[in-house]
């Protein structure tokens, strides 16, 4: 029995190594996204999901278990964690490209980055906990604005001067959460930690004649936000049977409204540009702000779904959510947001999860699509946002020596974002997600003759 604790114990405390180092590899990491949409507010939204999920079009309210034989963690609603009735591990990373479109001109950029580490823990027959790390928000972006200012009285030549727009950052959320079931409904809450950095700044760089002496002197102004602050969600599920193996699932989770602490930077540097267009060191600096306390009021968040399934065979379901943007604001200052709203459909089918014969009977088959119109409008337009997706779960193989069971789950979203109408910018994107899943039963009694 020592021993068996012992390997308990070492198994905890390689999780907890794992969280700990990718936390920090999430605190540092320098987002690699390309998407001037992603200026606005605290980014684009990623929302806590596995790529299981994702592939589904994000449906995920009105999950419970959809499967006897595998355990999921669904933190998008806490009142699906009773489900977790074998200890889950689940890591994963995404990557992805880019097209940017506006009018005749396109540009295309690639990201990756490692996207979640969870830990799913069943507490007794009603219950079970979770918590992990997962992304948010992603901010990573860059772009020029050409314009001609036109001098007056004795100096009226005019100038062309560069407007160069950035940004990076992003936000994260670790969490930790609770859920319990009472017959047939589920109940369940998650707090979670808000952090991260968001940085961005406008440069004004004037344009000098290729036959001409760069003297010209650049000024950047830099906005940082560095944030760290709690909030929570909650959720409920009620599980309604049709016969012995189907039923129909009635779910509803949200995120409550909620202030969250940051620490805000602003400064001013002026530098000049060497004959190769790079920059000199800044020639000064002033900082109007330094560690200046200030804070994000996050919105009120709503997600209504259902799924009907039939165990270990197939599942559809969807989703609705809404969220009041409009609500959001920094230091006191709202951001001119729009409030958000948007639905996902999307079914899982398993051939056979018993079959001996055929590997791909065994495989989940998973396809989806979302809408959503995002909190932007420009140019009085709305930008929306729209992707199909599609998955695959691949079962491997059960170690000889453990009682371990392995799934791969891979995702692929083919999405766009905005639109080239009014002079606006249409992102084109292909995101895959790639999950490893880990199930096992670590905490079992042993029986001797």
């Amino acid at each position: 029995m020592k021993s068996l604790h012992l390997n308990m114990y070492k198994k905890i405390s390689y999780i907890a190594a794992v969280m700990v180092v990718l936390t920090g590899m999430t605190v540092k990491a320098q987002v690699t996204t390309q998407s001037p949409y992603s200026k606005f507010g605290v980014g684009n939204i990623k929302g806590m999901l596995l790529p299981q999920f994702r592939a589904m079009g994000g449906i995920s309210t009105g999950v419970y278990k959809p499967s006897d034989y595998y355990s999921n963690v669904n933190m998008q609603n806490p009142a699906s964690y009773p489900g977790i009735d074998l200890t889950t591990v689940d890591v994963g990373m995404s990557f992805g490209l880019t097209n940017l479109k506006s009018g005749s001109t396109s540009e295309s950029s690639f990201n990756s980055t490692l996207s979640h580490l969870v830990l799913g823990i069943p507490v007794n027959k009603h219950s079970a906990m979770s918590f992990g790390v997962v992304p948010y928000s992603e901010l990573g972006y860059q772009f020029t604005n050409t314009a001609t200012l036109t001098g007056t009285g004795a100096n009226p030549s005019s100038q062309n001067v560069n407007y160069i727009y950035s940004g990076e950052g992003g936000l994260t959320k670790a969490y930790i959460g609770y859920g319990y079931r009472f017959g047939h409904l589920n109940l369940g809450v998650n707090a979670e930690y808000l952090f991260g950095n968001l940085l961005q700044s406008r440069s004004t760089e004037l344009v000098t004649p290729t036959d001409e002496v760069d003297n010209s002197i650049n000024s950047r102004m830099q906005n940082k936000n560095s944030v760290g602050g709690i909030s929570f969600s909650y959720g409920m599920q009620y599980d309604i049977p049709l016969n012995s193996k189907t039923s129909i699932i009635l779910g509803y989770s949200g995120s409550s409204a909620s202030t969250v602490n940051s620490t805000k930077s602003y400064i001013v540097t002026q530098y000049t540009k060497t004959s190769t267009g790079d920059e000199n060191t800044a020639i000064d600096s002033l900082i109007s702000t330094e560690n200046g306390k200030t804070n994000l009021k996050m919105p009120l968040i709503h997600n209504f779904g259902f799924s009907i399934q039939k165990k270990n065979k197939w599942m559809v379901g969807a989703d609705y959510r809404m969220g009041k943007w409009s609500k959001f604001s920094i230091d006191g200052v709202n951001q001119g947001l729009q409030d958000t709203y948007g639905f996902s459909v999307g079914s899982q089918i398993t051939p056979d999860i018993n079959s001996i014969g055929s590997y791909f009977n065994r495989v989940d088959y998973r396809v989806g699509f979302q809408y959503d119109k995002t909190y932007i409008q420009l140019n009085n337009q709305d930008i929306k946002q729209m992707a199909v997706t599609f998955g695959f779960g691949f079962p491997m193989a059960r170690a000889a020596t453990t009682l371990a069971i392995y799934k791969i789950n891979f995702t692929t979203e083919l999405g766009r974002r905005g639109t080239t109408s009014n002079g606006l910018l249409q992102e084109n994107y292909v995101n895959f997600h790639l999950g490893f899943t880990l199930n096992e039963k670590w905490f079992r009694k042993f029986k001797f003759d």
